[in-house]
């Protein structure tokens, strides 16, 4: 699983060991683009230090065990255009995989999204951004 439209495509999930994790798929397979707000994800949850933050390929017969077992938390896109995008449902060879993210109330989503909005527009001071302003 890679991405999903020209979004990157992250799984907030209960891993097989029973940690909390955030994953994505790596950049070295030449498949995923370096985007500016993957990145930003990826530092931002990174920093943050609640969970584990993996970069390697999930299957989806891995992601598909993980679904009926109810270890998914929560799954969304990242991208320029929509920023943090949460994703509830999966299509795969004709079947839908519901995924618990609108359920579960999208909490990393959101947060995500906030935290990234308040960076962008100066309500938070961060190093990522310059005011412009004196």
């Amino acid at each position: 699983m890679t991405e999903a439209g020209t979004m990157n495509f992250f799984i907030y999930w209960i891993n097989s060991n029973g940690e909390k994790e955030l994953i994505t798929a790596p950049l070295d397979s030449g498949l995923i683009l370096p985007g500016v707000t993957r990145q930003s994800v990826l530092d931002m949850t990174r920093e943050w230090g609640e969970f584990k933050v993996t970069e390697r390929m999930v299957t989806m017969p891995e992601f598909i065990e993980a679904a009926n077992t109810d270890r998914i938390i929560e799954v969304f896109g990242c991208g320029t255009a929509c920023m943090v995008a949460p994703i509830d449902s999966i299509l795969y060879e004709g079947k839908d995989i519901n995924v618990p993210t609108m359920t579960s109330g999208a909490k990393l989503s959101k947060r995500l999204f906030e935290d990234l909005t308040a960076i962008q527009t100066g309500k938070v001071e961060h190093p990522w951004s310059v005011s412009i302003y004196n």
